[in-house]
């Protein structure tokens, strides 16, 4: 763990110093929330209520996509990610560095979205607060690990910003699609519903499958990919 905890350190050493891309994914966060609140809400309406699991993850979807790009960037230059891979240490030290790193990111832009997204729409959390946050949590743990994963491998191509998106977003539909149903069964007003509790639970399960299968290919080949 120390090692994952110097990985981590250098990596946030240098968004200490740069401040590119926690910038860049706030920035783009607050504009998808201003776009959609101009677009959708009009004068004197409200809207309504299952709109907004999709405007919560299509917000951390994209800002998350802002900063798998720049997970690898600092190592591409001058060959960096070669003195990184020779470095004494194994491969999956090198990736859990890389993916605790982006979770913290993307956890810094939630806590700063989430918050307007409350206010812009004017949200009412019907169920308990805790399990919405357990649906993020295990949502943007499985986003990093995955989009990190297939960031290692698309980072020796030439046109990787364009090729991540595309391998990524078909991986990610299972995770988007019970973190969006289980943030909308929270956030309804049916939480005191049993046949919905017991739904939520499922998608929560969904999640937790998905992100132990994903990380254990990830961890399992990781040693490979870089090397490639």
């Amino acid at each position: 763990m120390r090692k994952v905890l110097w990985m981590i350190w250098k990596d946030l050493s240098i968004e200490i110093r740069s401040r590119e891309v926690t910038g860049a994914m706030v920035l783009f966060a607050l504009m998808v929330i201003v776009i959609f609140a101009f677009s959708f809400v009009l004068p004197g309406q409200k809207m309504p209520s299952e709109m907004i699991p999709g405007i919560i993850w299509v917000t951390i979807i994209f800002a998350g996509m802002l900063g798998l790009n720049h997970s690898f960037l600092p190592e591409k230059e001058n060959d960096c990610l070669m003195g990184l891979i020779l470095a004494p240490i194994s491969k999956s030290m090198i990736y859990l560095g890389k993916t605790a790193t982006h979770f913290l990111f993307l956890l810094l832009v939630e806590l700063v979205a989430l918050p307007l997204i409350v206010v812009f729409f004017n949200v009412q959390i019907q169920g308990p607060f805790l399990n919405l946050l357990l649906v993020l949590l295990l949502g943007t743990l499985g986003f990093s690990g995955v989009g990190v994963f297939l960031g290692a491998l698309a980072a020796n191509t030439k046109s990787n910003e364009l090729l991540l998106p595309i391998i990524l977003f078909p991986i990610l539909i299972p995770l988007f699609l019970a973190g969006v149903k289980g943030t909308g069964i929270v956030l309804a007003g049916s939480w005191a519903d049993p046949v919905w509790v017991a739904a939520y639970w499922s998608w929560i399960r969904l999640m937790l499958v998905f992100d132990v299968i994903f990380f254990t290919v990830s961890l399992v080949l990781i040693d490979f990919v870089l090397e490639v």
